[in-house]
């Protein structure tokens, strides 16, 4: 592996590790509130793109490709318990 591609994982591996820690905050509050869904889907938008340049790139099958595609997962998961807490708690 390349030391770009060394960079690159350290990146995505950094920023992945909030996306947990946001989707266990967002079961155990049981609000959408102080969530932003713009920002839940342009970070989707931008793994996409990510994942997109590896396809693209024929490097898709590279270890930073792995992370995009977890990190996907977290956010699209995120996105669902926002829009589950705003349908279940926040129906003021």
């Amino acid at each position: 592996m390349s030391i770009p591609e060394i960079l690159e994982t350290l990146m995505i591996i950094s920023f992945g590790l909030s996306w947990p820690m946001n989707l266990i905050n967002s079961v155990k509050s049981k609000t959408a509130k102080g969530k932003s869904l713009s920002f839940y889907y342009l970070i989707f938008f931008g793994y996409i793109a990510g994942i997109g340049s590896k396809i693209i790139g024929n490097k898709f099958f590279t270890l930073p490709s792995i992370f995009y595609v977890i990190n996907l997962i977290m956010v699209g998961a995120c996105i669902i318990a926002y829009y589950y807490n705003k349908a279940v708690y926040d129906k003021e």
